[in-house]
């Protein structure tokens, strides 16, 4: 009988331990000309960057198909396009590119999980762009590369709506720009050659 119950609680420990290392982490994918889901980087539970695109995927209703390596898993294809010689799927957290696969990083509460597609033909992958919150009506852009750093994208623009487009002014590290009053609009920040950014309302 002891054993039994034992045996019970520990098989109710083994189900309940993938979703009890489970982390609230922010999800945006970006796919070759589109955001594929998460401009604003909504919130998903999940163990890895693997789970973290399922997660989206299950909530975008968005396809993307695994493949096993010699390193591991590894993605291939999400929604339409899929990886061919020098482009492909990759992933950042926390604005950095891990040094293993999207199924070997335990993600934390409040990782910020970035998917886009990667043009790798010139050595090293595109800058992604991450758009941060300056003064009122102002905002900040700065290119992140492989490693988390950062620097200026000079020339990136701020794309308020659908219509508006507003020119960035340099600094150290960043651009950015002041736009006025924008109800209601999202603001995104894009460069030739580099990740769009993030949304903000």
């Amino acid at each position: 009988m002891l054993k039994r119950a034992i045996f019970a609680v520990a098989f109710a420990a083994a189900l309940l331990a993938p979703s009890a290392l489970a982390a609230n982490v922010h999800v945006r994918v970006e796919g070759k000309t589109q955001t594929l889901w998460g401009a604003l980087e909504p919130t998903v539970s999940a163990t890895t960057p693997l789970d973290a695109l399922e997660q989206a995927s299950l909530a975008g209703e968005f396809y993307y198909h695994v493949t096993q390596s010699s390193f591991g898993q590894y993605v291939d294809q999400v929604g339409r396009y899929g990886g061919t010689g020098s482009v492909g799927w990759v992933f950042k957290v926390d604005s950095a590119v891990p040094p293993v696969g999207a199924d070997k990083v335990q993600l934390k509460d409040g990782d910020t999980i970035l998917w886009y597609f990667a043009d790798f033909s010139s050595g090293a992958g595109p800058k992604t762009l991450q758009l941060r919150r300056g003064a009122a009506n102002c905002y900040l852009v700065s290119a992140l590369d492989d490693n988390g750093s950062s620097s200026a994208p000079v020339g990136a623009v701020l794309h308020v709506g659908s219509k508006r487009v507003v020119s960035t002014q340099g600094a150290a590290g960043s651009v950015g720009a002041c736009i006025g009053p924008h109800r209601g609009l999202l603001v995104r920040a894009t460069l030739a050659g580099a990740v769009r950014s993030n949304a903000l309302a």
